[in-house]
């Protein structure tokens, strides 16, 4: 009988041993390879995280900073701000003190002009005294005059003031326009320091005249000097409504002497001379007025500043006529004003009405 071939089984035992070898070491590949990749991209990872982290704290850093900045930036923009204000302040400042520098100097130069004026005034006064003491060999009797009075002029006129009475009321005008003749002087003298407005020459004479006045005032006589603009008050400090001694050396040189230191200013209000004239108990017997024009100005000021004219001025000056008593003689002395033609006849027919007298002195008088 023949014998049967064995049959060749290709898949066999051995066939799948190998075959599940080959599959486990690729499996065993796979993981050794898996493991060693995973642990390499662990470690990029961290190495990524630990850089974004850093930067994440730059940004933070970068924002404090940042913060940190605007703040700076503010406070120098407010200390900008301050240091030009600072400066505008100094600028301004600057500025003023130039301007007083100026001043200081106009007002240096304008007292020199008054101590050379006054020095020249004084050799004249020294030149008239030993004039004077040459022209009398002998003393002659002693006079009735508390004070005396050397002037320039030629005063042996016929003037027509009397300055007697028991009591003498003497108003002085002490408002801006006896600064000068012209309103443009006038103006211009009002800018100037009051140095040089002490100095003008109406005003000067004005006070000159009021020197000869007091010494004119009979000794037995009382007396009362009023400075009136827009107000009126008395030349004596703490005077007010009290009758001065004529025999008193002392008061008739205050009078003087606080006139001189007055500056001319504002308005003039002859209402309120009249008021306060009349304040005074008992009643003077006796006004002298000194000014050189109509009121510009009643009692109070206007409610709306504003130019007064003529017609407006004569107004004012019948209505301060309202408070002055007619029996009280008024002796008028008119200094020299432009551009108040009605002032003249107003004040004449003032001194006419009260038997008085109206004078418009020279230039060389007193």
């Amino acid at each position: 009988m023949a014998r049967r071939r064995k049959k060749f089984d290709i898949f066999s035992m051995s066939f799948l041993d190998t075959i599940c070898c080959a599959f486990g070491a690729i499996v065993l590949l796979y993981m050794i390879l898996n493991a060693q990749g995973n642990k390499a991209f662990k470690e990029h990872d961290s190495e990524l995280r630990a850089e974004v982290n850093r930067l994440e704290e730059e940004v933070l850093q970068g924002f404090a900073d940042l913060v940190v900045l605007r703040n700076s930036m503010k406070a120098t923009t407010t200390e900008a701000e301050r240091a030009e204000g600072l400066s505008d302040r100094v600028l301004q400042e600057t500025e003023k003190t130039r301007e007083q520098l100026a001043d200081a100097d106009k007002t240096t130069i304008s007292r020199r002009e008054a101590i050379e004026k006054l020095k020249a005034d004084l050799r004249q006064i020294e030149e008239e005294k030993k004039r004077l003491v040459a022209g009398t060999p002998e003393p002659g009797k002693p006079g009735n005059r508390v004070k005396g009075f050397v002037g320039t002029g030629d005063r042996q006129y016929l003037s027509g003031l009397k300055l007697g009475g028991e009591r003498i009321v003497i108003l002085v005008d002490v408002s801006a326009s006896m600064l000068d003749e012209t309103v443009v002087n006038v103006i211009r003298l009002r800018n100037m320091s009051e140095t040089r407005r002490l100095m003008s020459e109406k005003w000067r004479r004005t006070v000159a005249t009021v020197d000869w006045l007091m010494t004119q005032i009979p000794p037995k006589s009382k007396f009362q000097v009023l400075a009136f603009n827009v107000k009126a008050w008395p030349v004596v400090p703490n005077s007010t409504g009290r009758w001065l001694d004529g025999s008193d050396a002392q008061a008739l040189t205050d009078v003087v002497a606080n006139l001189r230191r007055t500056v001319p200013a504002e308005g003039t209000s002859l209402e309120n001379a009249f008021t306060l004239m009349n304040s005074l108990s008992p009643a003077p017997d006796n006004v002298f007025i000194i000014t050189d024009g109509l009121p510009t100005q009643g009692a109070t000021p206007p409610a709306i500043r504003k130019t007064i004219d003529g017609d407006g001025r004569l107004r004012l000056f019948e209505r301060a006529l309202a408070r002055y008593p007619n029996r009280i003689p008024a002796n008028v002395i008119l200094m020299p004003m432009e551009g108040d033609p009605a002032a003249p006849g107003a004040f004449w027919t003032l001194a006419r009405r009260t038997n008085g007298s109206f004078l418009m002195p020279a230039k060389d008088w007193p």
